[in-house]
């Protein structure tokens, strides 16, 4: 099942929810028809595309909007910070090609920033899946769950199965005495490739697929970060304010240490090209990443 068919199996049959887009039909082509009055297109207007979205959340319905990541984080800001965190309407923002996804598009459609941007929006909820199949796992909670929610829209098919979606908890795929992987979203199939080129050196290999990045699973990243000798925290996102930021400030409350790698970007937009090419160039694949992995081993 993908992310419209299940987005239709749990709303269809529900007056409340509305499904909302600024001309960002892309996962949502078979809704018009389907949801008929209850399905609504501002056009590129992401501002006033919140507006009634607020407006609609105000009336008791639960509005799904659909818009570029990059647009609908960054051009609306101010009135999802204001009108939906502040009041905590049950608004579920869905953010298309977000990172990576966005492959082929310049610096102006490149979501790198939309992770820090919402986390620190009150009452926001962040879900960044793994591909589509853990996206379709953790839709009913973030469509049912009161508080409004960000989506970090995924198509991309799975590597492997997923666990149940639970509600702020990670998904733990391997505990590792070496190193412990830390991810979300775009970038856990080639983690798993990572994994398995640490293991065939010998290295204990933890996996976690993070998958909400608010709440965050404080729990299982304290103790992997007492169990583990490095985390390595891996993300399409800029350095500052995604994954890397969000486990340090946890360290740093809780008077923990330990050694953490960020594979992020350093405040630098990606140079649009096929997806295969995009992970070259950024050195992510996953021989790349376990290759800079076991030099920073090296140097300890």
């Amino acid at each position: 099942m993908n992310y419209e068919e299940r987005l239709i199996t749990l709303t269809l049959s529900d007056d409340r929810f509305l499904i909302l887009t600024a001309e960002n039909r892309a996962a949502i082509r078979n809704c018009p028809a389907l949801f008929k009055d209850r399905f609504i297109d501002t056009g590129i207007t992401e501002q006033a595309l919140i507006g009634v979205a607020t407006g609609l959340a105000l009336r008791g319905r639960i509005p799904i909007v659909h818009a570029l990541a990059a647009f609908l984080t960054m051009r609306a800001y101010e009135f999802i910070r204001s009108d939906i965190g502040f009041a905590n309407l049950p608004v579920k923002l869905v953010g298309g090609v977000p990172g990576f996804l966005s492959e082929g598009n310049g610096p102006t459609h490149q979501a790198l920033e939309d992770i820090a941007m919402m986390r620190m929006i009150p009452n926001m909820t962040v879900f960044s899946p793994a591909d589509e199949e853990d996206m379709v796992l953790g839709l009913q909670d973030i469509l049912r769950h009161p508080s409004p929610s960000y989506i970090r829209h995924n198509p991309l098919p799975p590597e492997i199965g997923h666990c149940p979606f639970q509600w702020g908890q990670a998904e733990i795929f391997s505990e590792g005495r070496d190193v412990t992987l830390i991810v979300h979203g775009t970038l856990f199939g080639q983690s798993l490739m990572v994994k398995e080129h640490l293991e065939k050196k010998g290295i204990s290999v933890g996996l976690i697929n993070l998958r909400m990045l608010k709440p965050i699973d404080e729990a299982t990243l304290l103790r992997t970060g007492r169990e583990s000798t490095l985390l390595v925290t891996i993300e399409d996102h800029f350095i500052t304010g995604g994954l890397f930021s969000i486990v340090a400030e946890l360290l740093i409350k809780h008077h923990q240490s330990c050694k953490v790698l960020p594979l992020a970007l350093e405040e630098r937009w990606f140079h649009p090209c096929r997806m295969k090419d995009l992970l070259f160039h950024e050195k992510r694949t996953g021989e790349q990443m376990a290759r800079v992995i076991i030099d920073k081993m090296e140097e300890s």
